[in-house]
C-alpha cells in the first residue's frame, strides 16, 4: 500500500516511516523536509499534496505545534497555536484525505497522554489533544467507502524525555518503535473511530 507520513522527519514520523517501510510504499512529506512539502496548517497546501500523489491508501499524521507555557501569562495568539496548527492542521489533512484515500484507505492522527492526564503547562496542549479524540469519535460515524479514522496518543518519548521529560514527572517514557506500532495497527488493522494510547 501507498501510505503518507506527514512529519516523517520527527521522533515519531521516524519511527513510524520505518515501522511501515518494510512493508509499504511511503511517501515522506513535512514542512521542510521529505519527498513532498505541506504546510497543514494550510488547508490549500493540503489539497495540493494529495493532488501531486494521487490516490494513497493511507496518511499518518505526526506533526502539529502546540504552546507549552504557564497558563496565567499566555495570550490568545499563543494559544492558537496548538489550535492552528495541531488540530485545525490535523483536521485539514482529514478533510482532503476522505476523498483523495482509495476505498478503506486509512487515516491516522496524533494526540498525547496530556489529553487524559494533565501536565503543567500543558492547557493548549490538553485542549488540542481531547478535541482532536472528540473529532475522530465523530468523523470516524460519517467518513464513507469503508475509510478509516484513529488516532493515536502516546506518552512522552523516551527519545524526546531529555527535551521534554521535565513536564511529566513521574510519567514512564515509550521507545519510538513501540509507539509506532500504534501506528501500524491503525493503518493495517479494521479498527475505526480508536484512539491508540500508548502508556
Amino acid at each position: 500500500m501507498k501510505i503518507i507520513v506527514i512529519g516523517a522527519a520527527g521522533t515519531i514520523g521516524r519511527a513510524v516511516v520505518e515501522r511501515l517501510g518494510g512493508h509499504h510504499d511511503i511517501i515522506t512529506a513535512g514542512r521542510g523536509s521529505g519527498q513532498e512539502r505541506v504546510a497543514i496548517e494550510d488547508h490549500a497546501s493540503v489539497q495540493a499534496l494529495f493532488r501531486r500523489t494521487g490516490a494513497v491508501d493511507g496518511v499518518v499524521v505526526a506533526a502539529g505545534a502546540l504552546h507549552l507555557a504557564p497558563f496565567h501569562a499566555m495570550t490568545p495568539a499563543q494559544f492558537r497555536i496548538g489550535v492552528d496548527s495541531k488540530l485545525m492542521g490535523q483536521v485539514h489533512v482529514a478533510l482532503a484525505a476522505q476523498h483523495a484515500l482509495n476505498d478503506g484507505g486509512s487515516i491516522t492522527l496524533t494526540s498525547g497522554i496530556d489529553a487524559c492526564h494533565a501536565i503543567r503547562h500543558g492547557a493548549n496542549a490538553m485542549a488540542v489533544n481531547l478535541a482532536l479524540e472528540g473529532f475522530v469519535a465523530g468523523a470516524a460515524l460519517d467518513l464513507q467507502r469503508g475509510v478509516r479514522i484513529n488516532v493515536v496518543a502516546p506518552t512522552v518519548l523516551t527519545e524526546s524525555a531529555a527535551v521534554y521529560g521535565h513536564l511529566f514527572p513521574g510519567f514512564e517514557p515509550a521507545d519510538g518503535t513501540r509507539v509506532a506500532l500504534a501506528y501500524q495497527r491503525s493503518v493495517d488493522g479494521p479498527e475505526t473511530g480508536k484512539v491508540y494510547r500508548v502508556y
